[in-house]
């Protein structure tokens, strides 16, 4: 096979995670009085990172302070909501049972919190992911390659040999950074003309495309 690994995003790729987010992001808002967003504006605020979920969600010029505030009551609620509505995508569960079951190592590199991204993976996916990393203080977020390289690095797996899938713009660009191949997911939370007229490499439209490709089949 051409690849050894399929390093996923998680958010809009392997998980509809938008109406937890959504949840917590809007409780967050309400304690300083700003109003919620509808799932079309949550779906457009997801991405670099949670704490740019509330940067990107309150008017410009908003101070830190207020942010930070928001921030921390939006992490509170979905720490404890993460996984209230989350669940798989069509035809992804079986999608990695067929990776694994072809010998493929299969992780996710999210911009999410680590520790939510962990307890989502594991709740979801249980053994069928070998590694998943999150957002982590002191390393850069995606589209930085950090993550990526830590991933390839602890499976031992070449970039040569991997194949890096997500559904935003980040996604595309980590790949090229990581210097992996790479896929865009058009079920996911960026439309192709929102992806800052980047052109995919490789481009799915089901899970059984992206099987098809790795496993030709």
């Amino acid at each position: 096979m051409k690849y050894e690994l399929v390093i996923f995003d998680l958010d809009g790729t392997l998980l509809d995670t938008v109406e937890d987010l959504r949840a917590a992001l809007n409780y967050g808002l309400a304690t300083e009085g700003f109003p919620p967003k509808s799932k079309a504006e949550m779906k457009l605020i997801i991405g670099g990172g949670v704490r740019n979920h509330v940067k990107n969600a309150v008017p410009e010029g908003t101070p830190e302070d207020v942010i930070d505030r928001i921030f921390e009551a939006f992490k509170n609620h979905y720490n404890a909501h993460c996984n209230d509505t989350t669940l798989p995508f069509p035809g992804i569960v079986d999608l990695l049972k067929a990776l694994k079951a072809a010998g493929m190592k299969v992780a996710v590199n999210s911009n999410k919190l680590d520790e939510d991204s962990r307890v989502l993976v594991k709740a979801h996916f249980g053994e069928l992911v070998d590694m998943a990393i999150g957002d982590r203080e002191g390393v850069p977020r995606k589209p930085a390659p950090d993550s990526a390289n830590e991933i390839m690095a602890a499976l031992n797996v070449k970039p040569e040999k991997v194949l890096y899938i997500g559904d935003g713009d980040s996604d595309i660009l980590t790949a090229k950074n990581a210097g992996t191949d790479g896929g865009w997911v058009s079920w996911g939370y960026r439309k192709y003309e929102e992806l800052n007229g980047l052109v995919p490499q490789n481009r799915f439209d089901t899970a059984e495309a992206i099987r098809a490709f790795v496993l030709g089949d």
